[in-house]
């Protein structure tokens, strides 16, 4: 060892915690195992540097005839169980880290904190030369009367325990802890945070977690539960809102096929009769636009069935009209014509039914009509790479053929009914003059056709092909050499 060291030994020990401190705190925390090679090294030399001028911690402190070197030796042995403590801590958790995660960090805490009082009751025992028996007799006797104070705090400590034990839940999962639901951002001695959908923070204390109802949205991580309550009239019949429903899920593509979704009739009152659209979803994220898609499709399917959601505010008596001229009505592009000219349009439009996986309109052909769908479940089927996927479904109000009417373009997809489906179908010589005198129905049909060719576009052209670059190495590996 150096002679200066030798002859300072103190002076070297002090630098080395100050170098310690400096250290740990200038190489950044992405450095986790640089920072805790450092410190076992720093901690191996300040050992080294005590037992070689005789200061043991495992004995009490040399250099008793000089107080001032014995107190500073003391210092430094003292110095020496809580450096050993803290190193130890940094290195389990470091390894509990890898192992368990952040999950784990409450019990990282608790059994640092148990190595610090070892550490503790050590450096008394051997440095100072107490009787540690009646220290934790007296700390024993402390430790219950604030227990007694701290019961609820400790009800909370010991709860995080057994929640980071069992993990009912980890960190950003979605959960719902008696009705309060969110993402858990988290777990601390005291209490569980969760980041709710209004994005406020939930702070529910331990003790509470571990007696409620846990719901865990995240588990299984592969699909997410749903469910769409509608009401209908009680004079509706049930099998007409099932299969009407029953079209909805098929009409909702992110929906997984398995667990397969499903319709259940919930219950009756005299004022209506609520049935349950229940599924699930690949991501957490797409429970809120599926749900509002699903329910938008159980309105519009339910209406092509002639069954209505109920409304206070609705009519109980809807006028009657015929099919094709309730179709009008509900049809985003046709609903700005006049009721004379819906009706003249109703009596020219007519009715065609297709069976499950029949062919509507087949890609490539150029379109003489144009069909609006009244009821069923279309499938939109696009090529790509030489294999047909299934681009999107259509349902009641949507059109079929807009490309051939307005510019005698070619379909771009397949059209099959998924369902059996019903479709209205206009010729184009009624319908060009009526789009020639009307700009703004002209208008919205070519804001559709533009966005169905873009997004056509969109989905079969192949992404860009980054090339990759080589270094000289890889061209001589590649050539063999």
């Amino acid at each position: 060892m150096p002679s200066f060291i030798t002859d300072h030994p103190m002076f070297c020990a002090m630098v080395l915690i100050l170098i310690d401190i400096a250290v740990w705190r200038l190489i950044s925390a992405d450095l986790a195992n640089w920072k805790l090679a450092a410190r076992l090294v720093i901690f191996a030399v300040f050992s080294a540097v005590l037992f070689n001028d005789g200061m043991n911690p495992m004995q009490v402190a040399p250099y008793v005839g000089n107080t001032a070197l014995h107190l500073a030796a003391t210092a430094l042995q003292i110095g020496w169980w809580l450096f050993a403590a803290r190193t130890l801590t940094v290195l389990l958790g470091t390894l509990m880290l890898q192992r368990v995660g952040h999950t784990g960090r409450l019990l990282q805490d608790i059994v640092g904190a148990m190595i610090f009082l070892v550490a503790i009751i050590a450096a008394m025992a051997y440095v100072l030369d107490l009787p540690v028996k009646g220290v934790l007799a007296t700390s024993g006797a402390v430790a219950i009367i604030v227990g007694l104070a701290l019961q609820s705090t400790l009800s909370d400590v010991f709860s995080g325990i057994v929640l980071n034990t069992t993990k009912p839940y980890q960190i950003d999962d979605w959960i719902s802890i008696d009705g309060t639901e969110g993402r858990v951002t988290d777990i601390d001695w005291r209490a569980t945070r969760l980041q709710t959908s209004q994005g406020s923070m939930a702070v529910i204390p331990n003790s509470l977690a571990a007696k409620a109802k846990i719901i865990n949205f995240s588990r299984p991580a592969d699909m997410f539960g749903l469910a769409v309550n509608v009401q209908v009239s009680p004079h509706a019949r049930p099998q007409v809102v099932i299969e009407a429903l029953e079209r909805a899920m098929q009409g909702c593509r992110p929906l997984l096929a398995n667990p397969a979704p499903s319709v259940a009739f919930k219950t009756s009152v005299s004022g209506g009769v609520d049935y349950e659209i229940s599924g699930f979803v690949p991501a957490m994220a797409l429970k809120r636009e599926v749900r509002n898609q699903l329910y938008d499709l159980a309105f519009r399917h339910l209406q092509a069935a002639g069954v209505g959601l109920l409304s206070a505010t609705e009519s109980s008596t809807p006028p009657v009209m015929s099919g094709a001229r309730a179709l009008l009505e509900r049809s985003s592009i046709f609903s700005t014509l006049r009721q004379e000219e819906k009706e003249t349009f109703s009596q020219n439009m007519t009715l065609h039914t297709y069976r499950t996986g029949e062919m509507i309109l087949p890609a490539g052909e150029v379109s003489d009509h144009l069909f609006i769908v009244e009821s069923g479940v279309v499938s939109v089927m696009l090529i790509k790479g030489g294999h047909k996927f299934e681009a999107g479904r259509m349902g009641p109000g949507e059109v079929i053929g807009e490309a051939g009417v307005l510019s005698d373009q070619a379909t771009l997809a397949d059209f099959t009914a998924k369902t059996f489906c019903t479709l209205y179908r206009i010729e184009k010589e009624y319908l060009k003059p009526c789009l020639d005198a009307r700009h703004d129905i002209s208008e919205a049909m070519k804001a559709l056709l533009d966005f169905r060719v873009h997004a056509a576009q969109a989905l079969t052209q192949d992404a860009p092909v980054v090339p990759v670059k080589k270094g000289f190495i890889q061209w001589l590996r590649d050539r063999g050499l």
